[in-house]
């Protein structure tokens, strides 16, 4: 059972989410909220899997309890809810520790296997999109690469590359003619090695450190 929290400013949606997690058997409710302040107490006290947070939220917006919340409580998993998929604060909710974002309007299936995705430990973003991003919001690429990444191998720097591009992990394992569990396994490894919660924020370093430039 994956305990699920709900944080949005309009009963509506509170309402729809509720009986969409009820209807699926999969998943226990544990707490509502209304705004970001509200979102990050009640996450601190229920620890709950997921946090289903919106952007545009009074006293407190999704972007700061977001940021609160990966702080206080990273075990628990982000996911933004937004209108727009290119929503201007997207990138700072991401930067700011969220592991993706939901559309409002996607379908109910899509809604529940992305909870599950982020519940898991990956990050619900599709890598082209990730790019769009970051190219978007994210300042010129530095011209020194981060002292964090001279402890990767080769091998490891390349799939980093190619995650910066918008390449899913099996495109990368046929570009690099190997399996797609030697992909993930390489995946795995930089991360760890560069204390990233996903590949999201792989994405961000890899453009923010110079590894990868701006429409490249």
């Amino acid at each position: 059972m994956i305990r699920v929290l709900v944080a949005d400013d309009q009963e509506l949606i509170r309402s729809g989410l509720r009986t969409v997690l009820e209807a699926d058997g999969g998943f226990d409710l544990v707490g509502e909220a209304s705004d970001g302040g509200s979102a990050v107490e009640l996450v601190e006290r229920l620890r709950p899997d997921v946090a289903l947070v919106d952007i545009r939220m009074p006293l407190m917006d999704g972007i700061e309890a977001t940021r609160a919340i990966a702080q206080r409580v990273p075990e628990t998993r982000v996911l933004i809810l937004t209108t727009y998929d290119l929503d201007e604060y997207v990138y700072a909710a991401l930067t700011a520790g969220a592991s993706g974002f939901l559309l409002k309007s996607i379908p109910t299936a899509q809604l529940v296997q992305g909870i599950r995705v982020v519940a898991e430990g990956a990050a619900l973003l599709a890598p082209s999109l990730t790019k769009r991003l970051v190219e978007r919001h994210l300042a010129p690429a530095a011209t020194i690469e981060s002292t964090a990444l001279r402890g990767l191998t080769a091998r490891e720097r390349e799939v980093l590359i190619q995650i910066a591009r918008g390449l899913s992990n099996a495109e990368i394992a046929g570009r690099l003619f190997v399996s797609e569990a030697t992909v993930k396994t390489h995946v795995n490894h930089l991360l760890a090695k560069l204390r990233l919660r996903d590949r999201v924020q792989a994405v961000v370093l890899a453009y923010e450190c110079g590894l990868v430039r701006r429409g490249a």
